[in-house]
């Protein structure tokens, strides 16, 4: 049992690096090359990454400390379905504007401690995601002027 947390740690970041070298591999395989050059940079920089952080975890050299608990799990699970809704349907059925304040919100209101019954605390996150929207779009549309998938809302 005391070699779980080292396992758990090979798999995640086996997983972690598999996404990396996919998402890298997508990200030189499309057209408009020219709209995947912020994408193709920064997934590569991912990928290695990820598999600098897979060889140390197979090589025993990370300290991974006491793994993750059911408890934790737990905790992780409805953000990563929130997650995996998002990258696999919502982006691409919304609009990538439109699902991330959407996701960005939800994920925002399961994780953020404040009372759910207080008008206060939602407005607080009302503000934050909107925030969070304009800074996505002044960094995407404006800044780096890339391309994000555009659907129903825009």
């Amino acid at each position: 049992m005391t070699d779980l947390p080292r396992t758990q740690h090979i798999i995640a970041s086996g997983l972690v690096a598999a996404v990396g070298i996919a998402v890298t591999y997508i990200s030189f395989t499309q057209e408009p090359a020219a709209a995947f050059l912020f994408p193709r940079l920064i997934s590569t920089v991912f990928a290695v990454l990820a598999l600098w952080t897979f060889g140390k975890a197979l090589l025993g050299r990370t300290k991974v400390g006491n793994g993750l608990s059911r408890q934790a799990m737990a905790n992780i699970l409805p953000g990563l379905v929130v997650a995996l809704v998002f990258v696999f349907w919502a982006a691409r059925t919304l609009g990538f504007y439109t699902a991330s304040t959407i996701t960005f919100f939800i994920l925002l209101s399961l994780y953020d401690p404040a009372p759910h019954g207080e008008v206060k605390t939602w407005i607080k996150r009302v503000v934050i995601t909107a925030g969070f929207l304009a800074v996505m779009y002044g960094l995407f549309a404006m800044l780096l002027n890339v391309f994000t998938p555009r659907e129903i809302f825009f």
